[in-house]
């Protein structure tokens, strides 16, 4: 974030820090909440400021870009106001998975969030052309209230991940359904030049901020736009809010016990205690464990791990990639989120619950008759287990370490000093 310093909309660092057992980054504060959260505080919304929002995220992709940086995780989320009272004063924050890339250079990795990730990510052979269609899904979004990939407009089996990945790669885009036939042919255009699924096809950051819709003094109307784009925001935004909790509640359930096991299994596993895992002591190491994972499997296993493409895994991603693997997948991790919300244990999660638990979180401006409405299947007024669990698994998580998660099948209780 050093290399982007000075760009106006993307968040400073002010200064790191480190103590025997952490590394504390001191970022520039963004109080303006996040930026769907002021397009509903707002009310009045048209194409106009959609499309100044817009200029603005892509902006940013341009300028990562002319640095030689791949950002690789934009989302709505990831773009912060710095106050309450600038509309405009966006913040690009977590760089957790950017890259810097040269001309031409190939990354298989596959990251980002499913509802934004492109489909030549899935397909593991992709440049910075992603960033542009990520930021194709935000502009779709920004226009319609919902994301333009999700399993059901793909007649899909269910909102998972897979059902998501699955319409990602067909690639259709709806613009029947409304609010699209209010919408400006000059927007639509737009969409489909920047999710165009050949990434050569597809616009670069430069040329999205030279088209007619976007540009200074450009074509896209000042009209209010459907009331319905903005309640879909309001259930979209607010459903990730509860996922955001229920995330945390989860990261605060590991022991120290079970930390120190993922520590006693990567020192076992680097044998030349350089401090990095190499291919062959992963590989070695998996076979310690009872793995009969294939050389190509290992592999992509390293690939998805190594995040800074060092060529090895070091102790930080090796932590990072397990404690994905296990907080998030495992069944108790799953009960004790629910059992926080459900506080009377009746097994179902109450409108008087989740507005208490918003409240021990402290996160405000959280629409909790949306939530409910957006995750009870049933219709019944409440959230039960099975429709909590189906909600975690919905697009919204990251896919940052994906192959690290569903293709090392350990858990904690194996590794040394875990018992």
């Amino acid at each position: 974030m050093h290399h982007l310093a000075g760009h106006k909309n993307i968040v400073t660092i002010k200064g790191a820090y480190e103590d025997p057992l952490y590394v504390h980054i001191v970022m520039e504060l963004c109080s303006g909440g996040e930026l769907f959260d002021r397009i509903i505080q707002r009310g009045h919304y048209s194409e106009r400021k959609a499309a100044e929002l817009t200029k603005i995220i892509v902006g940013v992709v341009e300028a990562c870009h002319s640095l030689g940086v791949m950002h690789r995780d934009l989302k709505p989320e990831n773009f912060l106001l710095v106050n309450k009272d600038d509309d405009f004063s966006l913040k690009a924050i977590d760089f957790g998975l950017s890259v810097f890339f040269k001309p031409g250079q190939i990354f298989t990795d596959v990251v980002g969030s499913p509802y934004y990730v492109a489909p030549e990510v899935l397909l593991k052979h992709y440049g910075p052309e992603a960033d542009v269609w990520t930021a194709g899904v935000i502009l779709y979004i920004l226009l319609s209230g919902v994301p333009p990939f999700w399993a059901g407009k793909c007649h899909c089996n269910s909102e998972t991940q897979q059902g998501i990945f699955d319409a990602v790669l067909k690639g259709h885009i709806d613009f029947d359904s409304d609010p699209w036939p209010l919408i400006s042919e000059s927007a639509k255009d737009l969409i489909r030049r920047m999710l165009s699924s050949h990434p050569k096809e597809r616009l670069t950051a430069h040329e999205v901020l030279c088209h007619p819709w976007i540009c200074e003094n450009g074509v896209a109307p000042d009209r209010a736009l459907d009331a319905a784009v903005l309640t879909r925001l309001k259930q979209f935004s607010a459903m990730n809010k509860l996922k955001k909790m229920a995330l945390r509640v989860i990261a605060e359930s590991l022991s120290e016990e079970e930390i120190a096991g993922l520590k006693e299994m990567f020192k076992s596993m680097d044998t030349d205690n350089s401090g990095a895992i190499t291919f062959d002591e992963l590989k070695a190491g998996l076979r310690r464990y009872g793995s009969t994972m294939k050389d190509t499997e290992i592999r992509d296993l390293m690939d998805a791990a190594d995040v800074d493409n060092s060529g090895t895994i070091d102790y930080g991603e090796f932590i990072a990639a397990t404690i994905h693997l296990n907080k998030l997948e495992r069944e108790e991790h799953l009960v004790a989120a629910f059992r926080y919300f459900d506080k009377d244990g009746s097994g179902y999660i109450t409108v008087d619950e989740l507005q208490h638990a918003c409240a021990e979180q402290n996160m405000t401006d959280v629409f909790i008759e949306d939530i409910i409405r957006e995750v009870d299947q049933d219709n019944d007024g409440r959230i039960d287990y099975g429709e909590f669990v189906a909600m975690m698994q919905m697009g919204n998580a990251g896919i940052g370490r994906r192959t690290m998660r569903n293709s090392l099948n350990l858990s904690m209780r194996d590794a040394p000093g875990a018992q």
